[in-house]
């Protein structure tokens, strides 16, 4: 285990042997971070979030309350994760065999989620398995994501589609200017 000293752990939460945690993140109350998870610094993670093995977490990012990151998933930095929040990755889910003989590690089928830099996850949101969302989009509250999601792009709905282009800072656009914060990134889908 690689707990930097300068991270925080509340004594109700489990990290597991092996797991990496940055300096200046914060674990709360009943969180539990499995083994070979690495969380880069300044992360919050909050009350009863589970992070799952090998589940790779970049610097700066926050895990509201009950958000759940199973393994599969790898998020950039500045990633805002909205409680109740899941990000699935079984491909096939069932929990036995067709003869009920329950299933094992290695009897299903991960899918891999990459989650770019500054992506906002809304509540209660599902991402499912095999997605790239791509750098600062934006999930809304209750969506759930079936397939990619591009960059700078706000999602809605049960499939998630399309509703806005969005600037870095979250304002919605309608022309290639930011009315909040002034001028977009040279790569943005309006800029073109």
């Amino acid at each position: 285990m690689s707990i930097s000293e300068r991270a925080f752990v509340h004594d109700t939460a489990v990290v597991e042997n092996g797991a990496s945690i940055g300096a200046d993140t914060k674990i709360w109350h009943q969180a539990q971070v499995r083994t070979r998870a690495t969380i880069g610094d300044r992360c919050i993670v909050g009350k009863g979030v589970f992070i799952d093995f090998d589940v790779e977490i970049g610097d700066d990012c926050k895990f509201q309350n009950y958000a759940c990151v199973y393994h599969g998933v790898t998020l950039g930095r500045g990633v805002f994760v909205g409680p109740h929040a899941v990000f699935t990755n079984d491909m096939r889910p069932r929990a036995t065999t067709p003869t009920f003989e329950p299933l094992r590690d290695g009897d299903w089928a991960v899918g891999e989620t990459i989650v770019g830099d500054g992506v906002a996850i809304g509540a209660n949101s599902t991402i499912l398995p095999n997605v790239r969302i791509g750098k600062w989009a934006m999930v809304a509250a209750g969506s759930t994501v079936t397939r990619d999601v591009a960059p700078y792009s706000l999602v809605i709905g049960s499939p998630a589609r399309h509703a806005a282009w969005l600037c870095p800072c979250g304002a919605k656009l309608e022309e290639a200017h930011c009315p909040k914060c002034g001028e977009l990134p040279a790569d943005h889908p309006l800029r073109a």
